[in-house]
């Protein structure tokens, strides 16, 4: 496939734009994640009712109000873990570990995670489709904790 030449100044100005996305981008993404996870987890530690309520559901051992707790503090140090660099992996690692929960929450729990079929999710259904969502953007940040790289940010 042949490269799309830009008239001059566009050209510079594309390869700026594009050299500052690569440069801040992946920290940016790792810490957009890191808070998410952090707020997201906090609040359920907290006593906020979320969509996790389903999730702790399906989760067929403790009690639900308790399992959305412990699910809290997993998205919390999910959210922390990614926010220090060098503890990456082990971000990655609790995700991995809760995904299964999440897709077999959509497969356990379709009546409450769809409406008429799987191409309408309820509120619920939204919730976790995003939670699958978000451990393919962390597998992005987990392709680069081999790079080594030179600026802090990254």
């Amino acid at each position: 496939m042949a490269k799309t030449e830009l008239p001059g100044r566009f050209d510079k100005l594309d390869k700026r734009i594009a050299g500052w996305m690569e440069r801040y981008g992946h920290f940016a993404h790792r810490i957009s994640l890191a808070v998410l996870f952090t707020w997201l987890g906090t609040l359920k530690l907290v006593g906020h009712d979320t969509v996790t309520s389903l999730l702790a559901m399906t989760i067929y051992w403790g009690d639900p109000a308790t399992m959305v707790r412990v699910l809290g503090g997993w998205e919390l140090l999910i959210g922390l873990t990614l926010a220090w660099k060098p503890t990456i992996r082990i971000s990655l690692l609790l995700l991995a570990i809760r995904l299964p929960g999440t897709a077999l929450a959509l497969v356990l729990q379709y009546d409450v995670a769809f409406a008429e079929s799987v191409l309408v999710p309820t509120p619920a259904g939204q919730y976790l489709i995003k939670d699958l969502l978000l451990f393919s953007a962390a597998m992005v940040i987990g392709g680069t904790v081999r790079h080594e790289r030179s600026d802090v940010l990254h």
